[in-house]
């Protein structure tokens, strides 16, 4: 799929992101261009690029502005479709007001990855978030952003095979329905960060926590079947090696402590994989999926992910989630 520049400001509204999008395309596939465009977001577009991007948006409950681009109005329309469905002219007032609050200290729009949200669930994220530094603020807007980004570019990708897709065989149509089954699986997940209780881990909860869920969590999306991967296997380890963390290139016979372990069920998602605490301790932490067992001829007999939690985030949440292909994976940091 080739990709203009026109058609990505509506993914995003830097101009600087569309351009660079736009000279990486042609992509073989959605997941190439996702990963093409998240490194093109965080590593190549500048701070006047992400403000940018962020005044692209129409206020949380509000319409976009008549000079919006035709295609990201639209699309932004149906993403705030449930916050608006599920509205009272009393919530809509509060987030109003929260929304004004919220520009005036950070500067910026409220972005959230709107879709399937409803307007208290908006406004609860809205008021938890406004106490951070602004500094951490913009990060996570950042990353709401690309969140909306690849739910568009997963419409975009549907839009040019439908349209490719002319001539109305049967093998047509069923690519075209799988490309729009893909589109919501992929919006679904991108959205969703509320952990299942349906597949309960080997950990112990904090009786008392002002978290409701795990400081770490994560889901796995099987991309070569637009669907969730049930039924892997997840172990959450810690580094309590010599050293201070684990060297590339440095075999350990031991240093990792066994955290937790879970299978995804049906939606993907795995159980509680560590304690619920308020603090989580800061250091180097392993997520590791048994891929191999789920897809026994696919390249990865498991994936590993490593990552560091520093001691100013001990009260942020991680989200860690997989997205896997026989061939392929990929991740980033979600909230």
């Amino acid at each position: 799929m080739e990709y203009g520049e026109e058609e990505l400001v509506a993914c995003c509204g830097s101009t600087r992101f569309a351009q660079q999008l736009a000279k990486a395309s042609p992509f073989s596939s959605l997941q190439q261009a996702i990963a093409a465009a998240r490194d093109i977001w965080f590593n190549k577009v500048d701070v006047h690029g992400w403000l940018q991007a962020f005044s692209a948006h129409p206020q949380i409950g509000q319409s976009p502005s008549p000079s919006a681009h035709s295609t990201s109005a639209q699309w932004s329309k149906g993403e705030q479709s449930t916050a608006l469905a599920t509205a009272t002219t009393s919530s809509l007032q509060e987030l109003y007001e929260w929304n004004a609050r919220y520009r005036e200290k950070f500067g910026f729009v409220f972005l959230i990855c709107a879709s399937g949200r409803s307007t208290d669930e908006i406004l609860a994220e809205l008021k938890k978030r406004y106490p951070n530094r602004p500094i951490v603020e913009f990060e996570i807007a950042a990353e709401e952003q690309m969140k909306i980004t690849e739910l568009r570019l997963a419409k975009l990708f549907s839009t040019k095979e439908n349209v490719s897709s002319t001539g109305g065989d049967q093998f047509h149509q069923t690519a075209s329905k799988k490309a729009e089954d893909r589109v919501s699986v992929i919006g679904g997940h991108l959205t969703a960060t509320t952990v299942s209780d349906a597949s309960v881990g080997k950990t112990n909860a904090n009786p008392n926590p002002t978290r409701t869920r795990p400081p770490i969590t994560t889901h796995v999306l099987d991309v070569s079947r637009g669907s969730p991967a049930a039924g892997i296997e997840v172990q959450l380890e810690t580094w309590k090696g010599p050293e201070p963390r684990p060297l590339f290139g440095k075999s350990y016979t031991d240093g990792w402590a066994f955290l937790g372990s879970s299978t995804t069920n049906n939606d993907g998602r795995s159980g509680q994989l560590m304690s619920v605490v308020d603090d989580i301790n800061p250091g180097i932490y392993r997520i590791s999926f048994n891929t191999g067992k789920y897809c026994p001829s696919g390249f990865f007999p498991y994936v590993s992910i490593v990552f560091e939690i520093k001691e100013t985030q001990k009260r942020e949440h991680f989200h860690v989630p997989l997205l896997l292909s026989p061939f392929s994976f990929s991740t980033y940091r979600g909230s």
